[in-house]
């Protein structure tokens, strides 16, 4: 049995959203389910020996200007998941794509000393799982990416792990 931590919600319009948009990405909303095109996995950036909570997660993506979390889930080590956007509010995690993309970040993707690592630990991987099983059931035709991974994505490791390689395997 799953035992959702987090609201899976369908929203609506979300107040002083759209400063944080491109003109391209304008709205708060997505046009629909059929719009969600990628569930697009994050990881943190943080090092896998230190805690990286909520709190502070919101208060950086504050302190670049967004509302909230850009993310629409955020996925502890110890396993907790929590929701930060409503599925069909554009997030702001993966630009251009943020209109048409669900954002999963899990805590960490480096190892102690800093490099790019997969640190997700066992309960991650389950709950990761988990979440994609139900986004897929609800969003059917969405791909699974990194956001490496995404065309024109800014270069950089994350999820610092190979997401094609785990759901070509059927691990995601």
């Amino acid at each position: 049995m799953i035992d959702y931590q987090f609201p899976v919600t369908v929203g609506d319009i979300i107040a002083n959203e759209r400063q944080l948009l491109s003109s391209v990405e304008d709205g708060t909303l997505m046009a629909g389910p059929d719009s969600v095109r990628f569930l697009v996995i994050h990881c943190s950036a943080t090092r896998s020996d230190r805690s990286y909570p909520v709190e502070r997660l919101l208060r950086d993506h504050r302190a670049r200007g967004f509302r909230t979390v850009g993310y629409h889930f955020y996925l502890r080590r110890d396993g907790t998941l929590t929701q930060h956007r409503r599925l069909l509010e554009v997030g702001a995690h993966a630009r251009p794509y943020n209109r048409c993309s669900i954002g999963i970040c899990y805590e960490g993707g480096l190892d102690p000393q800093g490099r790019p690592a997969d640190t997700r630990t066992p309960v991650q991987r389950e709950r990761l799982r988990q979440l994609l099983s139900l986004l897929r059931e609800l969003f059917p035709e969405a791909c699974v990416v990194g956001h490496r991974d995404l065309p024109g994505a800014t270069p950089k490791a994350c999820p610092c792990f190979d997401v094609g390689a785990e759901v070509a395997n059927g691990w995601l």
